[in-house]
């Protein structure tokens, strides 16, 4: 959407901040649609729930491209954005059920590398194609794209039942799990770091680096390719330790967001630094997928959907906390300061969260031995504990 706000405002009359909203509209529709599609489907066929949350998905965007006023497509976009979070989340869940254990978090991976590859090569050629033939084109093609979709998850993808004694009921007890609420909490501080630079990225590289605004695209598929370094390494990394993965990306990011305030004025470092928070920052989205799905293990999808609300909420604070820091007057690089303390907190939250998850595992082997001091069985709760980490 934000190449295209220019011509969308230009067509219908309003201002480039008023057709900001139209960004606005498709996170809200994610924020709202993640935990209310996901558990209105909880007992749909995971492949038919994959259908129809893509079909949701088409028909907003063909609201869009049709839409005569600005209002009616405020309502296409945020129609739009209510399957993307419930789609993830019950796409991880399908992924991770399609391959042998100790692989999940790969086939995980795996399917966010789209969402890498759409940052690379669908946004730069969504906005060419607006440019050329009108924003309404665009749409029109996204419900194209959207239609060949719906096909391909009919056709690829086996049918699969919905999880076993899943229900509403089932899935907001497994959502309310405090380790389930700490991972959100993780992930809403770990990737607002990502989004406080981020937003404000194109603008560091003219005013500070001193690129020209015609190298800015190059610079931001820079960041993709990062993106898609960091997504490749997630999967492997994060099957073999889930929370060391975790610990390392988070801390990694919050080094790398400080260093960049020293290397911006600099333009080799400055784009080694693009490509490095690009992969550090989406190094952290696999093992905190993997995270809330496990520690919801009975009842995952709902925690992996909301697990795509926190990513949002995280893209939206990160944004508002670079502009409070910039409306202060602290610079052009001052925001890439606000986004490493917002990492450094992710962190501390996953420290937190690991500390008391080993505190009861542990507490759970004491109560589970016997007077005599003979340890539990297998089966027993310390065994069940341990299975989500």
């Amino acid at each position: 959407m934000m190449g295209l706000l220019p011509d969308v405002a230009n067509d219908l009359g309003t201002s480039v901040p008023t057709a900001g909203y139209l960004v606005s509209a498709y996170a809200l529709g994610v924020v709202i649609g993640a935990p209310l599609l996901t558990a209105l489907g909880s007992r749909v066929p995971r492949k038919r729930m994959l259908v129809a949350l893509m079909a949701v998905f088409t028909v907003g965007n063909l609201a869009s491209a049709l839409a005569p006023t600005f209002g009616l497509l405020i309502a296409g976009r945020l129609l739009a954005g209510l399957p993307h979070g419930a789609f993830f989340g019950v796409g991880a869940v399908v992924a991770a059920r399609l391959v042998r254990e100790g692989r999940q978090a790969r086939a995980v991976a795996t399917m966010f590398l789209g969402l890498t590859i759409a940052n690379i090569v669908g946004v730069p050629a969504a906005t060419l194609l607006g440019q050329h033939l009108g924003w309404r084109a665009t749409f029109l093609v996204v419900a194209a794209i959207g239609l060949v979709a719906m096909a391909s998850l009919a056709r690829l993808i086996p049918p699969l039942p919905a999880e076993a004694h899943t229900g509403l009921g089932r899935e907001l007890r497994a959502l309310g799990d405090r380790q389930v609420l700490l991972g959100l909490l993780t992930t809403v501080f770990g990737f607002a770091g990502v989004f406080a630079v981020y937003s404000y990225l194109a603008s560091m590289m003219t005013a500070v680096t001193g690129f020209a605004a015609g190298s800015v695209p190059l610079v931001l598929a820079l960041f993709g390719i990062g993106m898609t370094l960091g997504a490749l390494a997630a999967g492997p990394l994060t099957d073999r330790a889930l929370r060391p993965t975790l610990y390392g990306s988070l801390g990694a990011l919050a080094l790398v967001l400080a260093a960049f305030h020293f290397a911006a004025p600099v333009k080799w470092a400055a784009l080694v630094g693009v490509v490095l928070i690009g992969a550090t920052g989406f190094l952290t989205t696999t093992p905190l997928q993997m995270l809330v799905m496990n520690k919801a293990q009975q009842a995952p999808t709902l925690a992996a959907a909301s697990n795509q609300s926190a990513f949002n909420l995280a893209n939206a604070g990160g944004a508002w906390i670079g502009g409070l820091v910039l409306s202060a007057g602290w610079g052009w690089t001052s925001p890439t300061l606000a986004g490493a303390v917002l990492a450094a907190a992710g962190l501390a939250v996953a420290l937190v969260a690991g500390l008391l998850d080993r505190g009861a595992h542990d507490a759970s082997r004491i109560v589970a031995r016997g007077g005599d001091g003979e340890p539990a069985p297998a089966d027993g709760p310390a065994v069940a504990d341990s299975v989500g980490r």
